[in-house]
């Protein structure tokens, strides 16, 4: 079974639920304590064993680039003032093995057409997709999730969509399967629907921001029109493939915060601040005196 050696990463949206914060910064560089988001979800590919990035960017979108590049004036600056912690954090914000490319999404057509303009670099392999808004967090030690689900690809050689529970008041915010039991953790998805509104959806089991898809899917993307929202849904062309081959969907270890809304980004920064190895125990007795 192929290994999974590319990720794709969706990073043109506008982040308006952001604004003004992200009228002229992505909203994929907002940070978690000290780290962008993006940087969050490349670590989690990087774990996984991916070694090739593919950003799908658009518009004001040029500080991802330059946050995983060499930014020479800053290093030289850190090594004059012998800031050797700093320097090195700024040095190893990727791994020097990893490949970045990046793709100019030209219009705002959903998130189905950009996994598709990956897809002159995806080639004939079968491809990860992480969406940075999507923050995931294992406990310390444990695997991370897009690691769980390569791990699961490697076994099965089947697409794979992250899923959990969501509330059925919420079920028109999400991609929604219906499945069948198959395995602990795994089943066989039956259909996927964009947003259904509460008292139609076929269940309350959530499709989140990780996936890994067979190169398969680029022909059906290419041949969908327009979805929900006027866009090209990821989630349409996945309903087409499983016409021809199966889809599993995967119920990860861990929790999933939703930085794309202001609330799971707050719940986000809490979650990691307790952690951060520096200000970590300083925090946590402040929330608690102050709670």
């Amino acid at each position: 079974m192929k290994k999974i050696r590319k990720a794709v990463f969706p990073v043109a949206g506008l982040g308006s639920r952001f604004l003004p914060a992200t009228k002229a910064q992505p909203k994929e560089m907002l940070p978690i304590v000290d780290k962008p988001l993006i940087q969050y979800a490349v670590e989690e590919a990087v774990a996984a064993g991916i070694t090739e990035m593919i950003f799908i960017t658009g518009r004001n979108k040029r500080a991802i680039e330059d946050h995983f590049d060499t930014a020479y004036e800053l290093e030289a600056e850190l090594e004059a003032s012998n800031k050797q912690a700093l320097l090195e954090l700024v040095r190893t914000v990727i791994p020097k093995n990893i490949t970045c490319i990046y793709i100019r999404q030209s219009a705002p057509l959903g998130l189905g057409h950009a996994v598709l303009c990956a897809r002159p670099v995806v080639g004939n392999e079968p491809f990860a997709v992480l969406l940075a808004d999507d923050f995931m967090d294992v406990e310390e030690g444990a695997t991370p999730v897009l690691a769980q689900m390569t791990e699961v690809f490697e076994r099965e050689g089947s697409s794979l969509l992250a899923v959990h529970d969501v509330p059925r008041a919420e079920t028109k915010q999400y991609g929604i399967v219906s499945v069948t039991p198959y395995q602990p953790t795994l089943e066989l998805v039956n259909s996927i629907v964009e947003k259904p509104a509460p008292e139609k959806a076929p269940s309350t089991l959530a499709v989140v921001g990780r996936y890994i898809l067979n190169n398969r899917i680029f022909d059906y993307l290419e041949g969908l029109g327009k979805g929900a929202g006027g866009e090209i849904q990821l989630t349409d062309g996945i309903a087409a493939l499983m016409q021809a081959e199966r889809v599993l969907a995967y119920r990860y270890t861990g929790t999933r915060y939703d930085c794309g809304s202001k609330l799971g980004y707050l719940k986000a920064t809490v979650a990691m601040g307790r952690k951060h190895a520096e200000i970590g125990a300083a925090f946590s007795d402040y929330l608690a005196q102050n709670s």
